[in-house]
């Protein structure tokens, strides 16, 4: 049974990303708005980013946390320039430097980087 519209709280997203995926971020916005369409995945409108997972999620979380690479660096031993190369897929992450993100970025799971 589908709940009654109630009067949520409306807040305000700022948003940085690139300007070629702005339009498709505010297409997706404009659908999870209107409850009379279908909603859609991230996949459905970002395939371009499925393959990635463990990048997005390393850039993630370290944004989150508000680091640099180099200050990442620091935290875990692991070198900036293979954080780089993690993040832009050029490395793999493996399981000991998925731990040593994980706890360094407060992740749960280290798993959400394999």
């Amino acid at each position: 049974m589908k709940k009654p519209h109630t009067d949520e709280e409306i807040i305000t997203l700022n948003l940085r990303v690139r300007r070629s995926i702005a339009g498709k971020i505010k297409q997706y916005a404009q659908f999870l708005e209107d409850e009379d369409k279908p909603a859609y995945s991230v996949a459905d409108v970002f395939p371009e980013y499925m393959d990635k997972n463990p990048q997005i999620a390393l850039r993630a979380y370290r944004t989150r946390e508000s680091l640099t690479q180099k200050e990442l660096s620091l935290k875990t031993g692991i070198p900036q320039h293979q954080t780089s190369e993690m993040e832009n897929g050029k490395r793999g992450i493996g399981k000991e430097r998925a731990r040593k993100l994980a706890q360094a970025l407060s992740v749960s799971d280290y798993r959400y980087f394999l």
